[in-house]
């Protein structure tokens, strides 16, 4: 008899962005990102942290103050980071789990890529410009918007 208790593929994709999210050293918000075919075959994933070759023990981490001494300016955000990690030749018609609702700047290049479902877990930042600019492209796009039903479970790894 089989196991009963398995992972549906919802719950797996989101794990998998989960995970990638504990990549990220951002100390206050980490992101992670799974961009899975129609076929359920994972494609690439990404976590927000610095670009390759800028030193994250040398770009500022810091939220507020000048914009040049904040981490705005700088982090490579999940999504995007998914997005440019894909090493195939289309991603047209996939499908993007996310940990956090994606901003505008990573919306225009979830569109531009031809992902057609954003799946994602927090949408704490629902009342800004940049989540309300990027409901209304997905929108616009066509791109179907997806909250993530909390299975509830909790998985622990022991590495």
């Amino acid at each position: 008899m089989k196991k009963n208790d398995y992972l549906k593929w919802d719950e797996y994709f989101m794990g998998i962005a989960l995970l990638s999210a504990e990549r990220s050293k951002d100390p206050n918000t980490s992101v992670g990102a799974c961009i899975v075919s129609k076929s359920n075959k994972i494609l690439s994933v990404g976590y927000n942290g610095m670009p390759v070759g800028c030193s994250d023990d040398e770009f500022p981490w810091e939220r507020e103050g000048d914009p040049l001494d904040t981490k705005y300016l700088y982090v490579c955000h999940a999504e995007l980071n998914a997005i440019l990690n894909y090493t195939g030749t289309d991603i047209r018609g996939s499908r993007i789990y996310t940990t956090l609702f994606p901003c505008n700047e990573c919306t225009k290049a979830i569109i531009q890529s031809g992902i057609t479902e954003v799946i994602y877990l927090s949408d704490k930042y629902s009342g800004t410009d940049s989540t309300i600019a990027a409901k209304t492209m997905l929108r616009a796009a066509n791109v179907k918007i997806t909250p993530y039903p909390s299975a509830g479970k909790s998985i622990v790894l022991n590495l």
